[in-house]
């Protein structure tokens, strides 16, 4: 094959290989992105075919479903679905990209917070503008909680 397959691809082949392979966890995750992925291609007028980057946050939303999944199964006191849901969940992370580090994190809010400050907001003022630079510095698979904790810290620090 000459062309590098889209995500998209990937995660049907994965689908069909565990359809075979009868892996009921990984089954309910690939249905469940491609199902999301497949609302987002015809939410519009018309459909549209989604490229990787467009793929990629749909992907990371899911994951952080399956997250939010696994720790409600924990306060509710239902260990046997935390594992399934976390399963589910590094199915998918497979298929994102690395995340960034705290400290390549932490460079990056200093850099977008002395952009700011060179734009002329400072402070608290700032934490918007500085949070949604990191984000689209950092990328989809960056938690947006995590973030504006430590863009917050940074100001207030």
């Amino acid at each position: 094959m000459t062309e590098q397959q889209t995500i998209k691809s990937q995660l049907q082949t994965a689908l069909t290989a565990a359809m075979r392979a009868r892996d009921e966890i990984a089954l309910s995750a690939l249905r469940q992105a491609l199902s999301a992925i497949s609302v987002a291609e015809t939410a519009g007028v018309e459909v549209a075919v989604l490229t990787d980057a467009q793929v990629l946050p749909i992907i990371a939303v899911e994951v952080r479903k399956h997250h939010e999944t696994a720790d409600a199964f924990v306060a509710a006191g239902r260990p046997e679905r935390v594992e399934r849901a976390r399963a589910e969940a590094a199915v998918l992370e497979v298929y994102l990209p690395a995340a960034l580090s705290a400290d390549d994190l932490q460079a990056i809010i200093a850099e977008e917070i002395a952009a700011a400050a060179a734009g002329g907001a400072t402070g608290m003022k700032a934490m918007g503008k500085v949070v949604s630079a990191v984000r689209a510095k950092a990328g989809p698979t960056a938690d947006g909680a995590q973030i504006a904790t430590m863009v917050k810290s940074a100001l207030a620090g």
